[in-house]
């Protein structure tokens, strides 16, 4: 059995199953377990693979053909150029989350304050305080699980955030430049109709929110004027189609220059909004 010959058979495998990007997949996998690089697999694709590598490429393939995903099996999300360690349990950093971060960072200065709420593997905060100079970030979850993956997280990547359990803002205090997040959005009587990968695998109170997915943006729009300063800016990331609810929810609490933020693949992603000096 040839390295080519393995990942030809892992693709099948997992295309058979209904895999999406079953060929990335397989690829991955491939790597993870053999410790090589796509390009040595790619120029050495006629080399014998060893037996042990094989037997360990089927394993994860059978994991990932259940459903299991990805990230859980490798133990690894990249995330805005960065690897964070994914664990069961914590809501999977995700590709669509990155536009969040990178509109934030066309404002958030060196040395700003700034408080992830729902903060989970803390992918968000994390890419902040590592790409911008001496940001003071602060990270909320309720779940211990998520607060202990942003700890190794944090530690992983060099940066030392200020780590609250808290039901939303009941255990913040002081003020902040920005508040990014992104809570969870799901209405719950969607939630059983979502990927085996999702519903399955990622932990329901990051996913539910609520009879009409906006329980967690009333939370914030109402809040969060307390915990900024003036002046000081929202980003919360939304679903495709919740962008005039949110933004209606935060205009009404009486933040101003509320935007709607489509994503490059021209879904609605982010709301993003301006507190008012009049709100207290």
């Amino acid at each position: 059995m040839t390295f080519e010959e393995a990942y030809r058979s892992g693709v099948e495998k997992l295309k058979d199953s209904g895999i999406q990007d079953s060929d990335i997949d397989a690829r991955l996998l491939l790597e993870f377990v053999s410790g090589k690089d796509r390009t040595f697999i790619l120029v050495h694709g006629s080399d014998e693979i060893e037996e042990k590598v094989y037997n360990d490429y089927k394993e994860v393939l059978e994991q990932r053909a259940s459903h299991i995903p990805l990230q859980h099996i490798t133990h690894t999300a990249d995330f805005m150029g960065l690897e964070f360690e994914a664990r069961p349990n914590v809501l999977i950093p995700r590709f669509d989350t990155e536009f969040l971060v990178e509109e934030a960072m066309r404002y958030v200065e060196d040395g700003s304050k700034v408080l992830d709420m729902c903060t989970g593997s803390g992918c968000i905060l994390l890419s902040l305080m590592k790409y911008k100079n001496d940001i003071k970030g602060t990270a909320v979850d309720l779940s211990d699980d998520a607060l202990a993956l942003t700890r190794y997280n944090a530690e992983k990547l060099g940066v030392s955030p200020e780590i609250i359990k808290s039901s939303m803002f009941e255990n913040v205090e002081g003020e902040f430049d920005y508040i990014v997040s992104n809570p969870p959005y799901i209405p719950s009587n969607v939630i059983e109709g979502l990927a085996s990968e999702v519903k399955d695998h990622d932990p329901r109170m990051a996913l539910d929110g609520g009879d009409d997915g906006l329980e967690f943006y009333r939370i914030i729009a109402n809040e969060a004027g307390k915990y900024l300063v003036p002046e000081g800016r929202i980003f919360v990331e939304i679903g495709y189609d919740q962008g005039d609810a949110v933004k209606a929810l935060f205009e009404a609490a009486g933040f101003i220059e509320v935007e709607v933020l489509k994503d490059y693949a021209g879904n609605e992603r982010v709301v993003k909004c301006l507190k008012n000096w009049k709100i207290r």
